[in-house]
């Protein structure tokens, strides 16, 4: 009961901290570089779709707007961190919290990325060619930022305890 408990506060804790450095980065990203950050309230859209049973859309841009859509796309944004960080300790463990190293972090951060790849991106349907180029250097920027896994980890209490 009590490691069950360990590893959902381990997982919010880490999950929030990795999606918010992420989020960070994402904002310095645009004003420092131009970089066009992802629109939750299309991740908002394609959700409340998806709950309708339509899953691809071309654009999804072009898909008419849902209500909520931008709070459904923040809350997703943010459980998919926490969901991350879950599967993060589910393999490695609550020792890793206690004492983070990089690999698993990376590892897990571009399990991440490749996950709007192999999901998202399909479904959505570019608009363009150029506009699917577009979403590469974005996403590999988000992998580097996926260390906050780590520094999460070893900024939150386990990490704390450690040192």
């Amino acid at each position: 009961m009590f490691e069950a408990a360990g590893y959902l506060t381990y997982a919010v804790l880490i999950g929030t901290g990795a999606t918010t450095v992420t989020d960070i980065w994402t904002v310095a990203r645009k004003r420092l570089l131009g970089t066009p950050a992802l629109d939750y309230d299309l991740v908002g859209r394609w959700l409340a779709y998806l709950a309708r049973g339509r899953f691809r859309h071309d654009p999804i841009a072009a898909s008419p707007p849902v209500r909520g859509e931008r709070v459904i796309g923040w809350i997703a944004h943010y459980l998919t961190g926490i969901a991350f960080a879950g599967l993060l300790l589910a393999l490695w463990g609550l020792d890793w919290a206690r004492h983070p190293t990089l690999g698993p972090a990376l590892i897990v951060g571009i399990g991440s990325v490749a996950a709007p790849f192999l999901l998202m991106q399909p479904a959505w349907a570019p608009a363009s060619p150029q506009a699917a180029r577009r979403v590469l250097p974005s996403r590999a920027c988000v992998a580097w930022s996926r260390m906050g896994f780590s520094a999460s980890a070893s900024t939150g209490p386990a990490g704390q305890q450690a040192r």
